[in-house]
């Protein structure tokens, strides 16, 4: 574990601090070495200050911004990496759609009901110390996912997996803000913005391609083994290379509050997830009306800890920063979006069109790339014309799905790979747009001390819009399949978020002018 004297924004005392210039410390030496004066008188003197010691700030070196968006990606691709895999999860385990649909909603409401935490004990304990232990106990889940003998273990598994997840994630963009400033910073966000698309679809694109190559018999467990040498790979590298940084004034959990926030949105994601595939049973209706008293008592309890001057797990005052509350308010239908998109058309490629794993995860390629590239133009384009990057984003967007809906319409059900990269290269060109630049906004104002709660809160609304989007659009979708047809019920789905990308950009125009 790496020592040097740029892993930590707190102040220790000078003398015992390592890190002080080379001059400052013999000039103490020398005068700590030096008699008084015998004859000299005397004299009042003002009492002054004495000089403070002032660390060299912590720097993230581009290898060590490469390690914890490796990091970051791991994650974000485990959301979607099991999509292409679950008729063949269900073929080896027997699981049924139940169990399947559990394998998924495991995953997500435990990764989204912690990642707040994360951020605050990232905060805490020192961010650094926190994606390690993230790291580790990513590889070790994933090792467990990977040799489940049976759906329940794999549950289980994928369970402790979320969780894991939820103390990496919040570490990246917090340890993003401690370690960068200005051009920096913006490059810095906009390539993990870049990385929270592409990874998305790269999960769905890798997971088709294990799949489909079987290595050594392993089938579908290699989606989960595969992250075990990459976890541990990453780990060696963090621990070389990410500079350890905390909160200067960390404070304790805030266990009513994250009490609350889990039950507010397990009441809220487990119904939405499982309620579908369990026939809507009378548990699923009671957890959703729990889900509203839940948040509602959340909201009053962190507004009285901040009133009476605590340190809440998701102070109300954070979200009364204007590119915050606007940030985060466009979050939400995006990813809802984003999320269902990537679980329907996962869905209607392999059981509609009867691609194969590898052709489609493979389809998605032309938006992965896409989105790459975009999110990469996005700090020169903000810095020009401010938020109508933004909305430029967002119109591209609803023009590729437009074309993806008029090419299904004409096209079903001889639509090839080929067939469908057009409006994918549009589609995810406008995404790259929108999310890098938008995840940029909410950090813009956000106070280094919060960059661990904020970055929590700012990755919880993006999870749990995701896990809405596969429960609402999802929900939709296989709802109108026995009546209407897989065509039919995609194109459904499509037009249903076009009409939130329609609301998606009226948003936008809440957000500030200018980009910071």
């Amino acid at each position: 574990m790496s020592t040097t004297p740029a892993q930590t924004t707190t102040t220790e005392a000078p003398s015992a601090t390592p890190g002080a210039p080379a001059a400052a410390l013999a000039a103490t030496a020398a005068e700590a070495a030096s008699p008084p004066a015998a004859a000299a008188p005397a004299a009042p003197t003002t009492p002054r200050p004495a000089p403070q010691q002032h660390r060299t700030p912590p720097v993230l070196t581009p290898l060590g911004l490469l390690t914890v968006l490796l990091g970051a990606a791991l994650p974000m691709i485990d959301f979607f990496i099991v999509n292409v895999a679950l008729p063949t999860i269900d073929h080896d385990l027997q699981a049924g759609p139940a169990m399947l649909e559990m394998v998924v909603a495991g995953y997500g409401v435990a990764y989204a009901m912690l990642l707040v935490l994360g951020g605050r004990l990232g905060d805490m304990v020192g961010r650094r110390r926190l994606f390690l232990w993230g790291l580790a106990a990513f590889g070790v889940t994933s090792l467990a996912c990977g040799l489940a003998p049976d759906a329940w273990t794999l549950v289980a598994a994928r369970v402790a997996q979320g969780a894991a997840s939820a103390l990496l994630l919040p570490q990246v963009l917090a340890t993003i803000q401690a370690t960068t400033t200005g051009k920096q910073r913006a490059r810095a966000v906009s390539l993990y913005g870049g990385t929270a698309g592409v990874s998305s679809a790269v999960g769905q694109v890798l997971g088709g391609l294990l799949v489909s190559v079987d290595l050594a018999g392993t089938g579908w467990r290699a989606v989960f083994l595969v992250n075990v040498p990459i976890a541990a790979a990453a780990w060696l590298l963090a621990a070389r290379t990410v500079p350890e940084t905390r909160s200067p004034h960390p404070s304790r959990v805030d266990g009513p509050g994250t009490a609350l926030l889990a039950v507010t949105l397990l009441t809220l994601l487990l119904p939405l997830t499982e309620g579908r595939a369990a026939g809507w049973p009378l548990w699923s209706w009671i957890l959703l009306a729990v889900c509203p008293v839940a948040a509602t008592a959340f909201a009053l309890v962190e507004r009285r800890a901040e009133r009476l001057g605590r340190t809440p797990l998701v102070p109300p005052s954070l979200l009364r920063i204007p590119s915050v509350n606007s940030g985060l308010t466009m979050i939400v239908p995006f990813t809802l979006g984003f999320g269902g998109f990537m679980f329907v058309i996962a869905v209607a490629l392999q059981n509609g069109l009867h691609y194969g794993p590898f052709a489609a995860g493979l389809s998605l390629a032309p938006l992965c790339l896409a989105f790459f590239l975009a999110s990469l133009a996005g700090p020169r384009l903000v810095l020009r014309f401010g938020r109508r990057v933004v909305l430029a984003g967002s119109l591209i967007q609803g023009a590729g799905l437009i074309t993806l809906a008029l090419t299904v319409q004409a096209g079903w059900p001889e639509i090839s790979v080929a067939g469908l990269a057009p409006s994918m290269t549009v589609l995810g060109f406008g995404q790259g747009l929108l999310l890098p630049v938008l995840l940029r906004i909410v950090l813009s104002e956000l106070p280094v001390a919060q960059a661990g709660v904020g970055g929590g809160v700012m990755v919880t609304t993006q999870q749990s819009g995701m896990a809405l989007g596969v429960a609402t659009l999802g929900t939709l979708f296989l709802s109108l399949l026995p009546s209407a047809g897989i065509r039919d019920a995609l194109l459904t789905a499509l037009l249903t978020q076009l009409a939130i990308v329609a609301g998606t950009t009226l948003l936008a125009l809440r957000l500030p002018r200018t980009v910071r």
